[in-house]
């Protein structure tokens, strides 16, 4: 076993319905099943944040929801409340094929700093664990599907190269926000020597 597949994010709150719904993101559920009957190891991720985290807007009187801030001397965005720490949207959906999930890495849970990528939080202060994880398991090749492809999806392979894997990111089993920004990004993530199937 040298590869695994990563299932980002699949939750309630960023399907169709939810709080921070990604557009057509329920589409890519069976293709993600699909997937995970190839792979022996297959792990998941899930936004886990606390009432009070502070990417929320309801957490900044006069802040709208997708203005941007700095946060921990980092830009951030202000998304709408999402996968609030046992709340029916932080939860998986149960469309997803989870009985091939060996492992779930929660991400988001410091009330104070943001966490888009599987591997570390935004100011890369914290680790996930999965990175450990992983080398654990000799896994040196890694497939993304999931969402959100500009968000999520871009910052797990983004440190998925420099921690030294091999990356590849199912088209077809991730959905963006924003498709024009994705599209910038793709061209970024070539570049860095990430593959796309």
């Amino acid at each position: 076993m040298s590869s695994a597949l990563i299932i980002i994010d699949m939750q309630n709150d960023f399907l169709p319905g939810g709080s921070l719904a990604v557009p057509e993101g329920d589409q890519i559920i069976p293709i993600i099943n699909a997937f995970s009957n190839d792979y022996s190891l297959v792990v998941a991720t899930q936004d886990w944040h606390p009432k009070n985290h502070h990417s929320f807007a309801s957490n900044h009187p006069g802040k709208q929801v997708f203005d941007t801030i700095e946060l921990n001397a980092l830009p951030q965005t202000l998304w709408p409340d999402h996968c609030v720490q046992g709340s029916v949207g932080a939860e998986i959906s149960t469309q997803i094929k989870q009985e091939n999930i060996a492992a779930i890495f929660r991400k988001g849970m410091h009330p104070e700093i943001d966490s888009y990528s599987a591997f570390f939080d935004n100011a890369h202060q914290s680790n996930t664990g999965l990175h450990g994880y992983l080398k654990d398991k000799n896994i040196s090749e890694i497939f993304l599907c999931g969402l959100a492809a500009d968000f999520c999806v871009y910052y797990t392979a983004i440190d998925s190269i420099q921690l030294g894997y091999k990356v590849t990111i199912f088209d077809n089993a991730v959905k963006a926000i924003n498709n024009q920004i994705y599209s910038t990004l793709k061209i970024e993530l070539k570049n860095q020597g990430v593959l796309f199937k």
